[in-house]
């Protein structure tokens, strides 16, 4: 087999086991097996700023999953990853999610940010990066602002659109520019980042 040959099948494999990490994610979560969750993460995974490890991330989801919901659903959804180099990846994963919670039922969208790394041959999420288009009870549409609506929670934004800057630049823009040229191949999520940094998101 050429090197060739084999850098195009290792980046197959790498590329469905990657994509296996979020629905491995949602199984887990969906099922309360937090073992299984927290292993999708590094040993070394950063917790909030000062938390560091599995334990540590197993607490957090713990005490989430305990507090706020009875039960979730959670429905992957479209996808897209780059290979940043043999090890590195990054991607965006949507998510459509359902929350059973005392009084109300929840439906939510939402997309993941994900950054993903390869450790002694096997993929992990790296860093996973909730970023919200709405939370409401299944009977009460999210028009206007604020869409995330949980119980007994004041409404806020969920950061849907933070990530990319063309949201803004839509809406400001009143002019239809000419077209810029196509992404290169694997720099489609890069083109429209263009460079901005992660959002700073606080996850509630």
């Amino acid at each position: 087999m050429s090197k060739d040959l084999e850098a195009r099948l290792n980046r197959l494999e790498s590329r469905e086991e990657i994509r296996e990490l979020a629905s491995k994610y949602a199984l887990a979560l969906d099922t309360r097996d937090l073992d299984s969750l927290v292993n999708l993460f590094p040993e070394d995974v950063r917790v909030g700023k000062k938390e560091v490890g599995r334990l540590a991330l197993k607490h957090w989801f713990d005490e989430t999953l305990r507090n706020q919901f009875t039960g979730t659903s959670h429905h992957i959804g479209n996808q897209i990853i780059e290979f940043e180099d043999d090890t590195n990846a990054i991607g965006i994963v949507y998510s459509k999610n359902e929350h059973e919670t005392e009084n109300e039922w929840i439906i939510m969208q939402m997309m993941y940010w994900d950054k993903y790394e390869k450790i002694k041959g096997t993929w992990y999420f790296r860093k996973r990066l909730p970023l919200y288009w709405y939370a409401t009870d299944l009977n009460k549409p999210p028009l206007g602002d604020l869409k995330m609506r949980w119980p007994n929670i004041d409404n806020y934004e969920g950061e849907f659109h933070s990530l990319w800057p063309t949201w803004k630049e839509f809406w400001l823009s009143k002019t239809v520019r000419d077209v810029s040229k196509p992404a290169p191949i694997g720099k489609f999520l890069e083109q429209l980042r263009s460079g901005t940094p992660d959002p700073d998101i606080k996850v509630r």
